[in-house]
């Protein structure tokens, strides 16, 4: 088993180079735009049966090689198929394979497909990147070229993985908005931070698109590139975080299978403020980090469905009798049958893990279930 990660290397380009990678980039950006417009004006979302519509045009008109036209193509599919699409494709990167790329371990060197021809470059990398290429021969990679106007490839590797390890011992992980993780080991890690940030680019944002000038419109593109960045940096530091403290003390990671929590949350009556913040909770991000990273570390990640894990007491498993309502406050949640009094949150990982505890523990009876109001349960509650 193996997977896949990126690893972000820059480039080396000499002044005279420059503009050959720039106008393979935006040869390659037309070729998209053309490709997508062909293929929006003919609806096919078929590889295959767009490559013998457009290839042969796309050929002719840009000039580019055979392999790059073949992952235009490639691009412009997945980007149909993707949740949200991309309108209009730019000269910021192109998708190599095989026969237009090629590392050289030994002299730390990239051999690269360019319009007028192979080209070599040099790598500018420390250890931690000749750490994870070493040993290994990639066929994928995609030149970037950055706002600063660096260079950089992301050269696709294959890492093997280690068998999950199966162990009695979960920690259970509850993901929100107020804080963004917490375990039942009684960490967390506070959301408000980040709420901030959103919600400053928010207002900074609403203030551009009043202008409606072309600035503005590059502006709000960079806008949402910094909070995404940001965003993604919060997630993979918490994802290692939590992978590291799985690995060192031999527990499977718990979360609940949050699948469809916006458009449920979004059904309900609710401000556009509050709307917003939900759309833009990343929980689906920083679990694919997790997945990722916990795969490379042998580390088993299971799933619990996510009915009354915040409304449940851990002590006593009470929920209250009266539906819709909690025992929780604000930050705290106090049990009215047995007075347990604990962070919400860190109570609510506190159910997850135990839940989970039936999957790792107890295989053989994972699937049997007790029915409660329409909702599954793995033990059953008490509503006395």
């Amino acid at each position: 088993m193996t997977q896949t990660i990126t690893v972000s290397c820059k480039l080396e380009v000499p002044p005279n180079i420059a503009p050959e990678i720039d106008k393979t980039l935006e040869k390659f950006a037309d070729a998209c735009n053309h490709i997508l417009d062909t293929a929006l004006m003919e609806n096919v979302t078929n590889t295959t049966k767009l490559h013998h519509l457009i290839y042969k045009d796309v050929r002719g008109a840009t000039g580019l090689k055979a392999n790059h036209v073949c992952q235009a193509i490639r691009r412009v599919v997945g980007n149909l198929k993707a949740t949200y699409r991309i309108k209009q494709f730019r000269p910021t990167s192109i998708s190599l394979d095989a026969r237009t790329f090629k590392y050289e371990e030994e002299n730390q060197i990239v051999g690269v497909t360019l319009i007028s021809g192979r080209k070599k470059f040099n790598l500018s990398i420390g250890n931690y990147q000749r750490g994870l290429l070493k040993g290994h021969i990639p066929t994928s990679a995609t030149l970037v070229k950055r706002k600063n106007g660096d260079y950089y490839i992301q050269i696709a590797v294959n890492i093997p993985t280690q068998p999950p390890s199966h162990t009695p011992r979960t920690i259970g992980v509850d993901l929100g908005r107020r804080s963004i993780a917490a375990t039942s080991t009684e960490k967390t890690w506070n959301g408000d931070k980040l709420n901030q940030t959103r919600d400053r680019y928010s207002r900074v944002r609403a203030n551009v698109q009043s202008k409606r000038t072309k600035s503005s419109k590059r502006l709000l593109r960079r806008l949402s590139g910094r909070e995404r960045r940001f965003q993604s940096w919060l997630n993979h530091n918490i994802a290692k975080e939590l992978v590291t403290e799985a690995k060192n003390t031999n527990s499977a990671l718990a979360f609940e299978d949050l699948k469809g929590i916006r458009q449920s949350l979004n059904k309900k009556p609710r401000s556009r403020k509050e709307r917003r913040k939900t759309n833009n909770w990343a929980f689906y991000q920083l679990r694919q980090y997790v997945i990722y990273k916990a795969a490379i570390a042998g580390v088993e990640v299971v799933f619990v469905p996510p009915a009354y894990t915040s409304q449940t007491c851990a002590v006593c498993h009470h929920v209250h009798p009266e539906k819709g309502k909690s025992y929780r406050s604000g930050e705290r949640f106090k049990c009215g049958n047995c007075s347990w009094s604990h962070n919400a949150d860190v109570n609510a990982s506190f159910v997850i893990s135990q839940l989970s505890g039936v999957y790792v523990n107890h295989p053989e009876i994972s699937g049997i279930v007790c029915q409660l109001e329409g909702q599954l349960s793995l033990f059953p509650m008490n509503y006395a």
